[in-house]
């Protein structure tokens, strides 16, 4: 048999790394508490089929959605009207100046709207002949952290064929968590742009409290991978209190750590942010703290 024809290798290495994956299934049917619990998560719902107007919407709606539609066989169209869950509205998608939206080639050498649907789903994006985006499983579920299952699974369990993030250092689990919650360049960040405070482990690395942990702050000290994100800020204050059990405060002050050590920030009239960049800020200064 001749070699195979360099056409067809991008093809078969997709299909080969496609193997590897079983989808959430599989997983639910050994864990089912915890899929159930993470299935009713943001993440979970990362991405789904579109409107009518649109392919697909991107955003689980904790925030914002964002519809994405397919142009023609080489290009997608980010349409220009985003929804906002804090005005319950519609207005510009981020970064957008006209009403005809951003037009993104399938193949830019960057990779741009390829990204997008590598961050909000699991596994690897594939493309068909007719220029077609297709995710591998909608949403961010349990492969998207914990890797490829099939080994798993064909194993019948058993944690050396499997990843758990939760054995990792800190640096590690933040790392991994900002390869779709940080800035495209996280080396050279715009502290002075409140849009940027969206990647928060880029600010959580910033703060005292990540540096002087031993390197043992991570991002799931506070927030649980399996579970939608929690609005208790008593119970992010409890996390605190870990290392901060007696507070000296000048005056007398909430129990709410988190409004004063981590402000939410306003990136537009309809989307803000909370800034994960721990430390003591001046009033009305919600970008970068004094110490």
């Amino acid at each position: 048999m001749g070699a195979l024809s360099s056409s067809l290798l991008p093809a078969l290495l997709l299909v080969s790394i496609e193997a590897q994956y079983t989808g959430s299934g599989p997983c639910a049917s050994c864990h089912p508490a915890i899929a159930d619990r993470q299935a009713k998560s943001g993440h979970a719902r990362a991405l789904a089929p579109g409107a009518p107007e649109a392919d697909w919407a991107f955003g689980s709606g904790t925030h914002a959605t964002t519809w994405v539609r397919q142009q023609d066989p080489r290009h997608y169209l980010e349409l220009p009207l985003s929804w906002y869950r804090q005005t319950n509205r519609k207005a510009h998608t981020p970064g957008h100046t006209s009403i005809s939206g951003v037009l993104y080639r399938t193949f830019d050498p960057a990779g741009r709207i390829l990204r997008c649907f590598a961050c909000h789903s699991t596994g690897v994006p594939s493309v068909d002949a007719a220029g077609r985006i297709s995710p591998l499983e909608p949403g961010v579920r349990c492969e998207s952290c914990h890797g490829p299952a099939a080994a798993h699974v064909r194993a019948g369990g058993g944690k050396f064929n499997i990843e758990n993030p939760g054995r990792y250092r800190a640096a590690a689990i933040n790392d991994q968590c900002g390869a779709c919650h940080r800035q495209p360049d996280a080396s050279s960040p715009r502290w002075d742009d409140p849009w940027n405070v969206r990647h928060q482990p880029v600010y959580l690395a910033e703060s005292s409290c990540f540096l002087n942990s031993g390197g043992k702050l991570s991002c799931l000290n506070c927030h649980n991978p399996h579970e939608a994100l929690s609005r208790d800020t008593r119970a992010y204050a409890a996390v605190c209190s870990q290392c901060h059990a007696q507070p000296r405060h000048r005056t007398p002050v909430s129990p709410d750590c988190i409004r004063c050590h981590m402000p939410r920030v306003p990136a537009s009239a309809d989307l803000s942010f909370t800034n994960h960049w721990i430390g003591v800020y001046s009033p009305g200064r919600p970008l970068r703290p004094r110490r």
